[in-house]
């Protein structure tokens, strides 16, 4: 018995080390697979032919093992690598050629995947199944007719009603951007059926509006280059391409070679494919305009710059757009794979990539990623290619300065920004002597204010001494003023200052380390002046002396540094917080860190987003005090709208982060309602989940608090574009009255940041539309100011 029970428990151990080592080995073969499918059309000593038979050969020995497995790692890499769709496809047609089932297998997973995309909003993704189903057409995989039957039913979704444009542009898009890869194969052997989609594709184009297009357009100007929207510039290139019978000269088509194999294969059809219908909720991509900087008279001997309509430009702008994509969060080896663009040789590369690179920078309403990105794959690209991406580079920012007085602001924001911190990392080596002619200029013309905030922000990166040192003489009056503070109570005449002796004993005492109840003692005794000659004490919400004599004072101390300031606030918080018990105390605190700070504006910026998130004041304090008289002089400098845009993002923040903890609770509050009908013997865990649960009345709880939140960013852009508006039509009204040009550099750069708001935050603004539209932007408004509001609305109608 004893032997025997050995031998069992022996015999078992076996069995379960052979299962151990054939799942290892099962997992080595699939490892070695995806590897092999991965890396396909990579450099290589054979030749992509031979690679592609070859690997053909070893899927289809696994494919009765690890069928699944190639379908979705196949698919996966279409869609994750586009630039080697050809590749792939040509591998499917091989694989279609051996074996016939699972090319049809193939079919039907790529287009459940197509559909899954869709559903999900994954339009990308989507695309790139699309023009991975046209390619199989090429491979013989599948038959035209029915491909043809796809894109038919595609456009027929740009002809629905009572759906948004943006919904209807995604599918005559996505038509179009799959025309270079299968139009050559359709004209061949569908023509009359092709003729027909381009046609019902260019009926919906001519109608369709394009009220957006100036609110996303970098220069507002179309002189010297178009600035074409999307779909209007990839239908003269798709035009083009018909004309040259759909040849063009960028696509590698491997499947070629294989033409005597392929053609031989069975081909399949496509099932019925119909997209899912619109919902409220649903989100579409946002339409664009094509940024254009240079053309081939900007480039030196050598390559031939594609022209603004030949597919070409189209093919390699999103190629270079993948890469980016792909490798923006390793700088180094983005840089590098741009510089390895395999049809480097037929292009003038350079100008393509700091083309690509500014277009993405430039993206209206908001880049891809964030700004810095692009500027640190630009110090990359300078340090990879030495001989020649500094010079491109030097040309392309002497182009966007000569074009910048007709820039859209926020692109304006973005070129001041990367141009500072770009030449920060190079010694601040520039040719400044060339932008001289710039100082006979109106100080508020775009190109002094450009030099103006370029030297602004270098400052930030730097300090004054050095700022001061790298600027010519000619340039002197653009250098910012020494940042420090202005503390009115050590000025001269400071004696007769109402408030200079409190403010004396508090310096004193504040060094003495006093607590904030001591700190309030000295303020007690300081009159309000508000309350002179008036019999009722009510009327005086606040005491501005009180709020002078401690901001100045407090933050006077505290000028040392950021971290200085900021202690100063965190110790004083209570003192702050009761002399700031109403909106009219807060933005006279505002006011006073203005006064304080006004020659350092990094400062200004930190201190405002400082008291925002201790709560000393409320955004809408911080933005009617933005909007205040005394500061319109200022609207044209940057770091106004800095501090107007971190408001309404933490305004936006907060409204978003109540949505989700609103979202949440009420998710665990249902999953514990689904299983409390549980069993006696789980009663101990039912406790533990009751005890983590949120109750009723806490959710409510948090609907009160997110309602509220709601009517508070409600509140904010109705007080910014309120302001906007008034300020606006006062300027408007006393031109007119003058009889002067209304159109001034102050009035341009207000009415651009108007779109600016806008656009930086359409995603918020959109809710609140149709209140704007009732309350605000009426029909009796200035055109001007109604033009940037329906450009907007439109936007994603």
């Amino acid at each position: 018995m004893n032997r025997r029970r050995a031998h069992e428990e022996d015999d078992g151990y076996e069995r379960l080390h052979r299962k151990r080592r054939r799942v290892s080995e099962n997992q080595e073969i699939e490892d070695r697979l995806e590897s092999l499918i991965l890396r396909v059309g990579e450099k290589s000593s054979s030749s992509l032919e031979s690679n592609l038979e070859g690997l053909a050969s070893v899927l289809e020995a696994d494919l009765s093992t690890f069928r699944v497995k190639i379908l979705r790692i196949l698919t996966e890499c279409a869609i994750r690598m586009p630039e080697k769709c050809t590749i792939y496809a040509t591998l499917v047609g091989l694989l279609n050629a051996k074996n016939y089932n699972f090319g049809g297998e193939f079919v039907d997973y790529i287009v459940k995947t197509f559909k899954e995309n869709l559903k999900t909003g994954k339009w990308n993704a989507a695309r790139y199944c699309l023009r991975f189903i046209s390619d199989l057409v090429n491979c013989h995989v599948l038959a035209a007719s029915s491909l043809l039957t796809l894109l038919e039913t595609l456009v027929d979704c740009a002809n629905e009603d009572s759906v948004p444009q943006v919904r209807r542009d995604w599918f005559v898009f996505a038509v179009l951007a799959t025309l270079p890869w299968v139009g050559r194969e359709l004209y061949e052997k569908k023509e009359s059926q092709l003729d027909h989609l381009l046609v019902t594709i260019e009926v919906f184009l001519n109608k369709r509006s394009k009220k957006h297009w100036p609110a996303l357009k970098v220069w507002s100007v179309d002189s010297p280059h178009l600035q074409e929207e999307y779909l209007d510039c990839l239908w003269a290139q798709i035009r083009k391409l018909r004309q040259d019978n759909w040849s063009e000269k960028h696509i590698p088509r491997p499947y070629l070679a294989f033409d005597s194999i392929l053609c031989e294969a069975l081909q399949h059809t496509l099932p019925a494919i119909q997209p899912p219908p619109h919902n409220d909720g649903d989100t579409y991509p946002m339409p664009r305009v094509i940024f254009r900087m240079f053309d081939y008279t900007d480039c030196p001997d050598g390559p031939v710059l594609p022209g603004a309509h030949s597919i070409e430009r189209f093919l390699i702008e999103e190629h270079l757009h993948n890469i980016i994509e792909a490798y923006h969060l390793e700088r180094k080896e983005c840089a590098a794979q741009l510089l390895c663009f395999p049809y480097k040789a037929k292009i003038p590369l350079e100008y393509c990539i700091v083309e690509v690179m500014f277009a993405e920078l430039f993206n209206l309403p908001a880049p891809r990623y964030l700004e810095i990105c692009y500027g640190s794959i630009f110090i990359e690209l300078c340090k990879l290619q030495p001989s020649t991406m500094p010079q491109v580079l030097a040309q392309a920012t002497e182009i966007l300065f000569m074009r910048i007085d007709s820039m859209n602001i926020a692109c304006f924001d973005r070129l001041v920004n990367w141009f500072a911190y770009h030449i920060s990392n190079f010694q601040y080596r520039w040719s400044w002597e060339e932008w001289e002619s710039c100082a006979q200029l109106d100080p508020d013309h775009p190109k002094p204010r450009f030099i103006r905030e370029v030297l602004g922000k270098c400052l930030r990166l730097s300090y004054h001494q050095r700022i001061k040192d790298m600027t010519p003489e000619s340039l002197a009056a653009f250098v910012p003023l020494k940042p420090e503070p202005i503390y009115k109570y050590s000025m001269e005449g400071a004696a007769s200052l109402p408030g200079t002796e409190a403010a004396h004993q508090l310096v004193v005492c504040v060094r003495n380390k006093c607590s904030p109840e001591e700190a309030l003692n000295v303020l007690r005794e300081l009159p309000n002046p508000l309350r002179e000659g008036d019999a009722n004490p009510a009327h005086a919400a606040y005491n501005p002396l009180k709020i002078d004599v401690f901001v100045q004072t407090l933050l006077n101390l505290g000028s040392k540094s950021i971290s200085h300031s900021f202690a100063a606030i965190s110790k004083f918080h209570y003192v702050f917080k009761i002399l700031a018990e109403s909106e009219e105390a807060q933005i006279y605190i505002l006011r006073n860190v203005w006064e304080l700070w006004q020659r350092h504006n990094q400062m200004l910026c930190v201190l405002v987003d400082k008291m925002l998130k201790t709560q000393i004041v409320e955004c809408s304090a911080v933005a009617t005090w933005l909007f205040s008289k005394e500061m319109a002089p200022y609207f044209t400098q940057g770091y106004l709208w800095e501090i107007l845009h971190l408001t309404i993002d933490k305004m936006n923040k907060h409204v978003t982060k109540l949505s989700k903890e609103l979202q949440e609770a009420r998710e665990a509050l249902a999953r514990a309602d689904s299983s409390s009908s549980e069993s006696e013997d789980e009663s101990g865990s039912k406790k533990k989940k009751d005890h983590d649960k949120p109750t009723e009345e806490a959710v409510e709880r948090m609907e009160e608090r997110l309602e509220m939140a709601h009517t508070d960013q409600k509140r904010l852009f109705l007080i910014v574009f309120q302001r906007f508006i008034m300020i606006l039509s006062e300027h408007l009204v006393r031109a007119d009255t003058d009889a002067r040009d209304p159109h001034t550099h102050w009035y341009k750069t207000t009415l651009a940041r108007l779109r600016q708001v806008f656009l930086l935050h359409h995603e918020q603004v959109q809710k609140y539309s149709s209140t704007l539209e009732t309350l605000l932007f009426t029909q009796d408004l200035d055109p001007h100011i109604l033009d940037v509001f329906h450009q907007f609305v439109a936007l994603t109608a």
